[in-house]
């Protein structure tokens, strides 16, 4: 009698399935684990996106209110207001 690993059910070997079964299982397992490192490395920079949309929105305020007041000294000197 052959070895149970050797034995042939319509031309398929125990061996074959197992090699079928751990192959798939490690394929299985590197998909996933890509799939969880790209999830986290997208959460990352949507958090660091949104932080530096935060930065520029203030630097945005800034700005506006640098161009109010220039536009106010602008005015002021145009009207012969500010000396």
């Amino acid at each position: 009698m052959t070895t149970l690993e050797h034995r042939e059910i319509r031309g398929i070997t125990l061996k074959n399935i197992v090699v079928t079964v751990v192959s798939t299982i490690s394929i299985v397992i590197t998909v996933m684990t890509s799939y969880f490192q790209l999830k986290s490395n997208l959460q990352e920079v949507r958090a660091i996106q949104e932080t530096q949309n935060r930065v520029n929105e203030v630097r945005l305020k800034i700005l506006e209110n640098q161009v109010s007041v220039l536009q106010q000294e602008v005015n002021e000197i145009k009207n012969g207001k500010k000396t």
